[in-house]
């Protein structure tokens, strides 16, 4: 089903035209949405911080979780302190939840407990974005709120706006779902505060950015650094639960990794010790850092993950954190003001 989806987002498969009728009734409803808050009609709830949305207009993955990371390490170098909220994707959850550092994705989802795994930021998941950044401030008291994903969820009010792109596929085929992968049309990107291209090359007023490796490390959970020792040149077995498991591949390939078998799972699937034991056989097993979380309670000794790093120009920088301290400066003046 994914490649057929693939086919007509990305390869222009004619079935689209089939499917244009919906996109219209979705380009509908989304619109009548957007003005019932635009008018008021619909409130919006203002928060006394800074709310910094990481977001995409496109279906899938391309590249949020380590954009937040990025951001998480950007504003701790200068003086503030981050919190994140989010929906935990493909997870029930009543209420709120503080994702722990000892948390499993099947709690609280796959992107959720990686964040906080590689950062241990304050961190809450649930259903409604609001309540969420209500209880982050509450527990933490955290001076900036980052949304992971929730562009389209506008009860949450937004001081910035920030959309990655994938800079291979781009747009896809340029029409909203079901026929293409846009949930919002082309337009939004001249809304927002900063638009980022991850992996490939940025329109005029973007940003480029690049997804860097830095280590391979094992999956276990109970592993120490030195417990094993990885060896590039043997043949193994990649796998990618992601929205583009290619360019995971390609990277390794490009890398120098020797593939035996490459494998691409649906974005957020969930894995089990047999299912992977069988897709490796008796060869290593690389994956995302997104995928290990998922697997380190049953992970071999021989199953690895391939952690990486956002990298953008110091513009980027820059120009964030100054419109931050704008946004933060003049919440504190309205708050003063209020009370």
């Amino acid at each position: 089903m994914q490649a057929l989806v693939n086919k007509i987002w990305y390869q222009g498969h004619p079935l689209r035209w089939l499917l244009l009728p919906l996109s219209w009734l979705f380009a509908g409803i989304t619109c009548v949405r957007r003005t019932l808050f635009r008018l008021g009609i619909i409130s919006q709830t203002v928060m006394p911080i800074p709310v910094i949305i990481v977001g995409n207009i496109t279906v899938g993955g391309s590249g949020k979780t380590p954009t937040v990371i990025y951001l998480i390490e950007l504003l701790r170098q200068h003086g503030f302190k981050p919190g994140v909220i989010s929906r935990g994707y493909g997870v029930d959850i009543q209420g709120v939840k503080t994702v722990n550092l000892d948390a499993s994705a099947a709690e609280v989802g796959d992107e959720p407990a990686m964040i906080v795994a590689r950062t241990q930021v304050p961190m809450v998941v649930g259903a409604k974005r609001v309540d969420t950044a209500n209880a982050l401030i509450a527990e933490f008291g955290v001076d900036v709120i980052i949304c992971d994903d929730g562009l389209q969820h506008y009860a949450l009010a937004r001081d910035i706006e920030l959309v990655v792109i994938d800079g291979q596929r781009g747009l896809g085929n340029g029409l909203l779902l079901p026929a293409g992968p846009l949930r919002e049309g082309a337009w939004r990107l001249e809304s927002v505060d900063f638009v980022l291209s991850n992996g490939g090359p940025a329109a005029k007023g973007q940003f480029e950015m690049q997804l860097v490796p830095t280590a391979v490390k094992p999956v276990k959970y109970d592993a120490k650094p030195n417990d094993y020792t990885f060896d590039k040149s043997q043949p193994l077995v990649a796998m990618a639960g992601i929205g583009n498991p290619a360019r995971f591949f390609e990277a390794l390939r490009t890398q120098g990794y020797q593939l035996a078998l490459s494998h691409g799972f649906d974005d957020h699937q969930a894995y089990d010790k047999a299912q992977l034991c069988d897709l490796a056989k008796d060869l290593p097993l690389l994956m995302t850092e997104k995928d290990a979380v998922k697997c380190r309670d049953f992970a071999q000794e021989n199953w690895w993950y391939l952690a990486v790093d956002a990298k953008l120009p110091s513009q980027f920088d820059q120009q964030l954190l100054a419109r931050l301290r704008e946004v933060a400066a003049a919440k504190q003046g309205n708050f003063h003001g209020i009370r």
